[in-house]
């Protein structure tokens, strides 16, 4: 590791205060900020729903930069055998890209591939290679025209990979390295949450290490999507594994799992905060600070 390695940004999530977050939740910025936040890293919004320009003015004025989250969905999905939604999958990337122009910003994270499960209803079947070959085909030919666009507008799109119940496309850190290397475009890399990895790899700080180069944005979840240091992911590990690299760009923390246990309620389904969480997202990040410090070369 180098000696002028610099500790990477930590900020986090907007649905962590609300969701929708709208111009009414600019304010909000100003909280992030003063909980130790570098930036916030907003879902893009859908057309009318936010003046792209107006958020990364009222970001920027609380010192905050800002990530983004695609949503992707069945009607948008490069991966899809009907034309018409793989062709709604790359126009979506590319209008990320224009409203992270508009931001300010520099990275649009996600599934960007597609296939959602669980938040479409839509269970798993299985796959004969014919078709597994022109899901892979499509997805590598949307992404390297939404890659092309990205990388002419100095935004790089960020390929995550979730765990099995929520896509049955890219599930691995190594599954996510194997595509954008078929890609092979500058401004697609790779994205990793330890919520997913922790499911999927089997090994955190491994997975981190073989991902490399290729790692563009981060985010540092508890197995249960607590605050740091509530569950059992290692954090010391992982902080050298991502130093070990020379990592240095955006961590995101997303915690979004509520107090709430009572029986039947569902534990993936967003709730607003019922009490003020900035003094626990602040030692969230205090937590990943101080390992990230430790580390150093």
């Amino acid at each position: 590791m180098s000696q002028m390695w610099k500790r990477p940004p930590i900020g986090v999530i907007s649905m962590s205060y609300a969701r929708p977050f709208g111009a009414e939740h600019f304010p909000l910025f100003g909280r992030m900020k003063a909980a130790g936040m570098d930036f916030v890293e907003l879902l893009v919004p859908e057309e009318e729903e936010m003046d792209p320009v107006a958020a990364g003015k009222a970001a920027a004025a609380a010192g905050l930069f800002i990530a983004l989250a695609a949503r992707v969905n069945v009607q948008r999905d490069l991966a899809s055998e009907d034309a018409g939604a793989h062709r709604a999958g790359v126009d979506y990337l590319k209008r990320t890209v224009d409203v992270a122009v508009a931001m300010g910003a520099r990275i649009v994270g996600g599934p960007l591939y597609g296939t959602p499960l669980v938040f479409a209803g839509r269970p798993p079947s299985p796959i004969d290679e014919a078709l597994r070959m022109r899901r892979v085909d499509r997805v590598v030919a949307g992404l390297q025209e939404a890659g092309d666009y990205a990388g002419a507008h100095g935004v790089v799109l960020a390929v995550e990979p979730l765990n099995r119940f929520e896509t049955d496309f890219c599930n691995t850190a190594g599954q996510a390295v194997e595509l954008v290397g078929m890609v092979d475009r500058p401004a697609v890399g790779v994205m990793l949450d330890t919520f997913h990895m922790n499911m999927e790899d089997d090994d955190l700080p491994q997975a981190i290490r073989a991902t490399g180069k290729h790692l563009v944005h981060f985010q540092a979840n508890e197995n249960h999507r607590g605050f740091l240091g509530t569950g059992h992911i290692e954090w010391g590990p992982i902080c050298r594994a991502l130093a070990d690299i020379g990592y240095g760009g955006a961590i995101t923390l997303e915690p979004f799992r509520r107090a709430d246990m009572r029986l039947s309620v569902p534990l993936a389904q967003w709730r607003a905060p019922t009490f003020d969480e900035d003094l626990d997202l602040a030692q969230s990040a205090a937590l990943l600070r101080g390992y990230l410090h430790t580390v150093r070369a």
